[in-house]
C-alpha cells in the first residue's frame, strides 16, 4: 500500500480542477518572456496562492522549461506555518498527490536524512502549502522527477546546510527553498525591506536576513550559506508584493524569485 500525501489547499490556493490547474500553470509560464541559458542548480520561490504570487514563482520555473530532462530530483525546504516542527521535518509518506497526480518521493534520500538528525513528522507536512504549492509548477516544466520534502521549523542555518549538502547531488538535483518576504507592511516599507532582503541574497548573505523579512529565512539562510561556500551567483528573476497585484497597498505581502547558479568555468581555446 502506497502511503499518500493528500493535497491540502487544492481550490484554496491554486485550482482542484485537473484541467484548470494545468491551464493555470501554463499561462502563468507563457507569460513569461523566453531566456535562453545555464540550468541553475537552486530556486527560491514564494508560496502564496496562484491569484497572488503565482506569476513571481512562474520567472523561476520558466527557466527549467529547456532543461527539463535534467532534474530528476529536486530536494525542496519550506517553513511550516500550522504545526511546530523541532528541526527539519521529512515526511512518512511514499508520494504527494496534487491534481495533476502524483509525485514519488526519492528513496534513496531516507537513509541520508537519517543521518543528518532529520525525522519523520507527518502532522507537520499535513497541512502544510509553502511545499505543495509548488509541485504543480514542477509537474508542468520537468519530465519525471523524485521529491526530498523538508519542513524547516526551529533550526539554525549550519544545520539547514548541512542537510542541503548531503542532499546536493549532482546536476540530476534542483533544490528549491520556498519563501515569501515581509508581512503586513505598508507598501513603500515593504518595498524598503524587500529590496534589502534581495541585495543580501545577490550577495549570498543569509545572516543580514531577518525573520521580520522572510517566512522561509532558515531554508534561505541555510541555502545561502551552502552557496557562499561553493561561489555561485544568484541572479533576481522577479520582486513584487501583494500591492502590485491587487492595487490595495495598505497591508502588503512580499514576493520574489531567484535563481542560483553554479560557477562554470569559462572553456579556452587549444
Amino acid at each position: 500500500m502506497i502511503r499518500i500525501r493528500e493535497a491540502a489547499v487544492a481550490g484554496s490556493f491554486y485550482p482542484a480542477d485537473p484541467g484548470e490547474l494545468q491551464s493555470t500553470v501554463r499561462r502563468l509560464l507563457d507569460a513569461v518572456p523566453v531566456v535562453h541559458g545555464p540550468a541553475p542548480k537552486a530556486l527560491v520561490v514564494p508560496h502564496a496562492g496562484y491569484d497572488w504570487s503565482g506569476s513571481i514563482a512562474a520567472t523561476a520555473y520558466a527557466r527549467l522549461q529547456e532543461h527539463r530532462q535534467r532534474f530528476r530530483r529536486v530536494v525542496m525546504l519550506g517553513p511550516c506555518h500550522r504545526v511546530a516542527c523541532p528541526g527539519l521535518a521529512a515526511s512518512g509518506a511514499d508520494a504527494f498527490r496534487t491534481p495533476l497526480g502524483e509525485v514519488m518521493l526519492d528513496p534513496d534520500s531516507i537513509d541520508v536524512l537519517q543521518h543528518a538528525g532529520v525525522v519523520a513528522l507527518d502532522a507537520v507536512h499535513r497541512s502544510e502549502h509553502s511545499l505543495e504549492v509548488q509541485l504543480p509548477f514542477l509537474q508542468c516544466v520537468l519530465d519525471s522527477f523524485t521529491l526530498v520534502p523538508l519542513l524547516v521549523g526551529d533550526a539554525g542555518a549550519a544545520e539547514v546546510a548541512d542537510v542541503i549538502e548531503r542532499l546536493w547531488g549532482g546536476p540530476e538535483t534542483l533544490v528549491v527553498v520556498s519563501s515569501d518576504l515581509s508581512h503586513y507592511l505598508g507598501y513603500a516599507a515593504a518595498q524598503d525591506l524587500d529590496s534589502h532582503t534581495c541585495q543580501a541574497i545577490e550577495a549570498l548573505d543569509g545572516g543580514s536576513i531577518s525573520h521580520a523579512a522572510a517566512c522561509g529565512v532558515a531554508p534561505l539562510r541555510g541555502l545561502l550559506m551552502v552557496a557562499h561556500r561553493r561561489g555561485m551567483r544568484a541572479v533576481t528573476l522577479d520582486l513584487r508584493n501583494s500591492g502590485d497585484v491587487s492595487g490595495d497597498r495598505h497591508r502588503v505581502v512580499g514576493y520574489g524569485a531567484w535563481a542560483l547558479l553554479e560557477y562554470e568555468p569559462c572553456a579556452h581555446a587549444a
